[in-house]
């Protein structure tokens, strides 16, 4: 029989269960770290079977999976065999709308190719009809990593990235839509849309009466009686918590509730309350950090524009403090997170990053070296690495990793893509390397020849390939 699980019928999890889950979580890490990926694959499998809101659980186990094929983008070879079974059972769940029964089959498919686009768009389509944004969000990432020309894959990730607000991500999906499909009403409607909604954003236009707040709205808990359809969401949570004071999850529901609305002070206050209820639940202090993270995040914007409006050397300075005071607590934040979650290569460049900017640049290469193998991140890990190598002047070592940054970014990462190649070419100017040089600095040309002072430096290229040994001028 096929079940309809929305958002408003789905369960808080028990505190016995999610601290099962998180047990078998960082087992899991463990044995990933020794290379045991099939063993990890079951650990990481039943916790996003357990916890599919849970959008950490579903990237550990599409991460390790990438590991163990080695980046493949196709799995195994009897993928299409082994899983034959499990696509029919998807294709039957799917039509009943049994989203248990299609993230049961999907898993057993990504299992054998983590790639397999059809088993990704399913999972997409049964997190949306749950409003499980991010989760939806880590399966559709790995779709348009394994094909990011599918049209389908293109579309059910730009609705995604669309409703967590990321629209330039969305953006990005609907134009491959529009240019697979020209004239593709719905792509064209949503780019537009999206554009004026991130216009709205940037300038700070939004009003009390937001997207959030309707999509809150549609997620309060349906009931019959008079006096709950009266009350919001917040008051409805308020009311849960002061009948049953030591059900941690209800406190947390509420402080998503006040994340998604970005009333951060809040959220930390009852996150730390969650804290105390659930004996320190090791993943609700992590919801605490990450929401103190975003709450500094936040005060460093208004502390921004308040040093631009005032241009006094007192709100400078606090702006400095600020930024100084948020980079060494999300030092401490992801060195905590890296000793507890050592498999986690995302971890490592996020506090690899962050140490770069601290100028530790020992410690930032040491880690950034370890984060080498994260598909997702590798050339913006070449790119740290030869920032880091440059300051400490170790510059063939700086050179190689421009290099490698450019083999390894994408073209769709234009941006990204354009300063390796002008980093990879500046430093083959000042190491001599002529033709390595013309490689790169050609290339960046073809693409944007007005590209920061470029001009500048294929003048230089060309007095090095007259002068011979002579070197250039930074």
């Amino acid at each position: 029989m096929a079940t309809t699980n929305d958002q408003s019928g789905r369960q808080p999890l028990p505190p016995a269960k999610r601290r099962r889950l998180q047990l078998m979580f960082e087992h899991g890490n463990k044995v990933a770290a020794q290379g045991q990926f099939d063993y990890a694959t079951q650990m990481y499998s039943d916790c996003v079977l357990g916890d599919l809101a849970n959008p950490v659980y579903v990237k550990s186990f599409l991460s390790n999976l990438a590991k163990k094929y080695q980046g493949n983008k196709k799995g195994s070879k009897m993928a299409g065999m082994a899983t034959m079974g499990s696509r029919a059972s998807l294709k039957k769940t799917s039509m009943q709308k049994d989203w248990g029964g299609v993230l049961t089959n999907a898993l057993e498919i990504l299992k054998s190719n983590p790639w397999d686009t059809g088993a990704l768009i399913e999972l997409g389509k049964a997190c949306e009809a749950q409003e499980l944004d991010e989760s939806q969000i880590e399966f559709m990432r790995m779709a348009l990593d394994g094909d990011m020309s599918d049209v389908e894959v293109n579309r059910v990730a730009a609705r995604a990235f669309g409703r967590l607000g990321q629209f330039d991500e969305a953006i990005a999906c609907w134009t491959r839509v529009a240019k697979a499909k020209p004239g593709d009403e719905e792509a064209m409607r949503a780019m537009s849309n999206l554009s004026v909604e991130k216009t709205i954003k940037k300038g700070g236009y939004d009003t009390a009466e937001s997207t959030k707040q309707v999509r809150t709205d549609k997620q309060a808990p349906a009931s019959t009686d008079d006096e709950d359809k009266r009350l919001t969401p917040e008051q409805q949570l308020l009311r849960t918590i002061k009948k049953d004071p030591a059900k941690a999850d209800n406190y947390v529901e509420l402080a998503e509730l006040y994340t998604r609305d970005e009333q951060f002070e809040k959220a930390e206050k009852v996150l730390t309350d969650a804290m105390q209820v659930a004996g320190g639940d090791m993943m609700i202090r992590e919801r605490l950090e990450d929401v103190q993270l975003r709450r500094a995040r936040q005060t460093i914007l208004i502390a921004e524009k308040k040093a631009a409006a005032e241009g006094t050397d007192a709100a400078k300075k606090l702006l400095i403090d600020l930024k100084s005071d948020l980079l060494n607590k999300e030092i401490t934040v992801y060195s905590n997170r890296c000793e507890r979650y050592p498999a986690n290569l995302g971890f490592k460049f996020e506090l690899a990053y962050r140490l770069e900017k601290s100028k530790k640049f020992a410690e930032a290469i040491k880690l950034y070296q370890e984060a080498r193998n994260d598909l997702k991140r590798k050339g913006q890990v070449f790119m740290g690495l030869g920032r880091c190598f440059t300051n400490i002047k170790q510059y063939k070592l700086a050179l190689d990793s421009f290099d490698k940054a450019v083999e390894a970014i994408p073209e769709r990462d234009i941006d990204q893509r354009k300063e390796a190649l002008f980093l990879a070419g500046k430093l083959a100017v000042h190491l001599k390397d002529p033709e390595l040089a013309e490689k790169h600095l050609s290339a960046l040309a073809g693409i944007d020849f007005a590209y920061k002072d470029l001009p500048d430096w294929l003048d230089k290229l060309a007095k090095l390939r007259e002068d011979g040994p002579q070197s250039a001028d930074d």
